[in-house]
């Protein structure tokens, strides 16, 4: 493993300085998430909530073909799910609908405890974030954002 391993994947002393490093990650998409605002010229927009606990986002897809042009979000909820949906906009910008379906498969992998998912380079800093899985409360939290970009590329290919 190497010292940037995504947490609960290593032990002792570099466990607890990666799990450090990812929960500062975590915290700062949260402070100051990327690309949170409303997107006026989307082509898809969905609104996505968690009833039990109230997390709400709307995520905004603007698509050139089958390339993502642009990913945004706004909302509220918590860190979690506010920092996975910055992350997440990070990771699907640019990139076509294909490379989003098997980001967002192989992140809902990895929430649902696939160690093997974790290693995945396209993932990126969603990584971070692989921890959540121990926390069975936390994980529909980090999968509100997903669900709801995957919601948005199933309604856009619908058109």
């Amino acid at each position: 493993m190497t010292e940037d391993a995504p947490p609960g994947t290593r032990s002792g002393a570099s466990s607890a300085r990666s799990e450090a490093i990812y929960q500062e990650l975590i915290l700062d998409h949260y402070r100051s998430p990327r690309n949170r605002s409303v997107l006026e010229d989307a082509d898809v927009v969905v609104t996505h909530r968690n009833p039990l606990c109230g997390d709400e986002l709307v995520v905004y897809l603007a698509l050139d073909g089958d390339k993502i042009r642009e990913a945004r979000f706004t909302g509220q909820g918590c860190a979690i799910s506010q920092a996975a949906a910055s992350m997440l906009t990070g990771a699907l910008n640019g990139g076509t609908v294909d490379d989003a379906r098997a980001i967002l498969a192989c992140y809902s992998s990895m929430m649902h405890g696939d160690a093997s998912s974790i290693d995945d380079p396209s993932l990126g800093e969603l990584r971070a974030l692989a921890g959540v899985a121990r926390l069975p409360a936390r994980v529909k939290c980090a999968l509100l954002p997903a669900d709801a970009f995957s919601r948005a590329l199933d309604e856009f290919e619908e058109r």
